[in-house]
């Protein structure tokens, strides 16, 4: 038997599963474990003391893999010394901690696990650690070596020093903040930590006791008492929510508060109309005995397809249409099968299934009739409905059939939007939310005219006590001018844009664009993509000629020009599940060249986290505060939120810091969004 089944049998979370560390992440009380959390476990937190108040997210990406950001604030000092730029609120931090398991536990051997703390941060609580942890029955013991803010106390000589004199060292500097510090990783002052944690025979209450590594001498709150190094606390379980009281450094009182879902189960409460019977004998003998308007109907209300044309010739039926709603693809495919196959005559003997987005085909799935009706009946034991048929890219047969009714139009549509920043001068949350009209015209299946005003319901952007920052980079301003862009109306000219799309050649999409193609840019601008159906892998090239926007009115421009691409490559690898990594390969908005990583984890609830960096040519002494462009996002679908089956999602982005380096055109179309049926990794 294997150490990892072994570790499942003997290795479970207790009743309450594991707790959060009052940095954010599971652990004790200051210090980490190694225990990971289920995956996909999404965890939100509050914890004060004396000096700080911590606002975290830890998320368990993988079995191995835990992540946490973290806001602090820093009670004991200001944000700024100028009463007039950030009044009398006192100082934030941010972070980014990651921990990684290098093996499960096993009957005799411990669970471990490396992690790094205020990962690219400030530097504040910058530290790397290994700890084992170990459970004897109701007690789960812990045992870790910490270097940085976890080793401050140096009660062991750092191991590392018996291999270079370097490792004896830590740099203080951190810079711009912002930038990984990999030359300060296990150097420095080193101390052991460790810990208990007890489940008592009260299911819902844990005890936890700790012995921590840092002496406090240089903490970003000043020097604090420590009167012990000892740390007790409890924490209490109750449905979702942890509550957690502790004692620190032998003078201080702390409490939190957690709250955790599952981001594999999130799912809402659904109306869906039953799934079609399928008849043992046909309903009708012939085709033209089908009741068209019926089935049209049937097809848009129990399926969320809507049929934009059709086309039958030797026993095949090709149906045309757009899927609106059931965002699952296979739950999608199976009710408009249903429906065929129990108002269809069986002479008909294959269904394909063209799904358009606008009008341009984008995928086939061809349905075996017989092995599906057998399957809808239970004829086949055991047999998926995803055996019945395939997916591939759309037939020349299917193209020259296509006709739809209706090719031109006019079209309307609304979206809400919010933006937030954590962190500002002013105040720690500021926000602007409303909502994107859009309309526009559709002259021909491949050429229409689109635009959007966004209307601002709410925010608090009033008080920005400044608009540009004062610091001179010598880059181009291509973003730093953005409070001039979302303070100056509250209702803008979003886009207004001409756009031509087109399959080119089997599994290859282009499209041009000219306008004012985003808030801060207009210009003109053309992609193509090659994406297969189904593959792990898709590549795009984009090239755009753009101006900067006035942010005085609607209509004007600056003189700023760039010409700015990228080569894009999107890849699902496969010793990653249901992640995606996507490279944008190019020329910048500031003229700078690099490159932009963009990681996306996907859950089963259809929840995607991702983060994203842009590494280019330019310096973090130029570039500024933060050292490089990078942020972190998450996408919701909206089925989750309605009570009726949907398509489509949103996403609120989380962005530490935006400046001029490493930014790239918000380009208003993209293909591998307009494709993303064919291989779906977001819907």
């Amino acid at each position: 038997m294997s150490a990892t089944v072994n570790a499942e049998q003997r290795w479970q979370l207790p009743p309450a599963g594991v707790s959060q560390s009052a940095h954010g992440g599971v652990g004790l009380i200051q210090v980490p474990t190694a225990r990971m959390a289920s995956e996909g476990n999404l965890s939100i937190n509050y914890s004060d003391n004396e000096e700080y108040r911590f606002w975290t997210v830890s998320t368990q990406l993988f079995p191995w893999l835990e992540a946490t950001v973290r806001y602090t604030d820093v009670r004991t000092r200001l944000y700024s010394n100028d009463p007039g730029f950030s009044g009398d609120q006192t100082l934030k931090d941010k972070g980014i901690d990651a921990k990684f398991r290098l093996r499960q536990e096993s009957k005799w051997l411990p669970e471990v696990a490396v992690g790094l703390r205020d990962l690219g941060g400030t530097g504040f609580f910058e530290s790397e650690f290994a700890v084992l942890s170990k459970k004897f029955g109701d007690f789960d013991l812990h045992l870790g070596l910490g270097w940085g803010y976890l080793g401050n106390a140096a009660n062991i000589t750092n191991p590392f020093c018996s291999l270079a004199e370097s490792f004896c060292l830590r740099a203080a500097d951190v810079g711009q903040g912002g930038t990984v510090k990999y030359d300060n990783f296990f150097k420095g002052s080193a101390s052991v930590y460790g810990g208990i944690e007890y489940q008592t025979s009260w299911q819902p209450l844990r005890l936890k006791l700790e012995y921590e590594g840092n002496n406090y001498l240089d903490d970003a709150a000043g020097a604090l008492a420590q009167d012990s190094r000892w740390n007790l606390g409890a924490v209490y379980h109750w449905r979702d929510f942890d509550f957690s009281l502790n004692y620190q450094r032998g003078n201080t009182l702390g409490f939190g508060v957690s709250y955790a879902l599952n981001l594999h189960n999130a799912a809402g409460y659904k109306v869906k109309p039953p799934l079609r019977d399928v008849p043992a004998e046909p309903k009708v003998a012939q085709f033209d005995q089908v009741q068209r308007e019926q089935l049209i109907y049937d097809l848009l209300y129990q399926a969320g397809f809507l049929v934009k044309s059709s086309a039958l010739a030797d026993g095949v039926l090709t149906v045309y249409g757009n899927q609106i709603a059931y965002r699952d693809h296979e739950e999608a495919l199976e009710r408009i099968g249903r429906i065929l196959a129990a108002e269809l005559p069986a002479d008909i003997t294959t269904y394909k299934i063209v799904n358009l987005n606008g009008n341009i085909p984008m995928l086939e799935s061809v349905i075996d009739a017989s092995e599906f009706k057998a399957v809808a009946r239970n004829e086949r034991l055991g047999a998926p409905f995803t055996s019945t048929y395939v997916r591939q890219d759309v037939s020349a047969q299917s193209l020259a059939d296509f006709k739809p009714l209706v090719t031109k139009g006019f079209y309307t549509n609304m979206e809400l939007f919010w933006i937030q920043t954590f962190g500002s001068p002013e105040e720690f949350y500021m926000y602007q939310g409303g909502v994107i009209l859009g309309a526009g015209y559709s002259f021909n299946p491949n050429w229409a005219l689109h635009a959007s005003s966004k209307v601002t319901l709410i925010e608090n952007f009033d008080k920005f006590n400044f608009t540009v920052d004062a610091f001179d980079t010598g880059l181009p301003r291509v973003r730093t001018y953005i409070r001039e862009y979302v303070t100056r109306s509250k209702i803008t000219l979003d886009t207004l844009y001409g756009n031509w799309q087109e399959r080119l050649a089997p599994n290859l999409y282009g499209q041009l664009y000219a306008g004012y193609l985003e808030a801060m840019y207009g210009g003109v601008g053309g992609e193509v993509m090659y994406r297969p159906v189904d593959s792990n892998w898709a590549v795009g090239f984009d090239l755009n000629y753009v101006r900067q926007r006035s942010y005085e009115n609607d209509f004007s421009f600056f003189d700023y020009k760039v010409l700015t691409g990228h080569a894009n490559i999107y890849w699902k690898p496969d010793f990653l599940p249901d992640t995606q990594l996507t490279f944008n390969v190019g020329r910048f908005l500031a003229k700078d060249l690099g490159v932009n990583v963009d990681f996306a984890k996907r859950f089963n609830s259809g929840i995607v986290m991702g983060a994203y960096a842009a590494i280019t040519d330019v310096s973090s002494e130029q570039y500024g505060e933060g050292s490089f462009t990078k942020g972190f996002y998450i996408s919701i679908p909206f089925d989750l939120f309605s009570i009726t089956p949907a398509t489509g999602r949103g996403k609120l982005p989380w962005i530490p810091i935006s400046r001029d380096g490493g930014q790239m055109l918000n380009r208003p179309s993209m293909l591998y969004n307009m494709t993303e049926q064919r291989s779906p990794f977001f819907d």
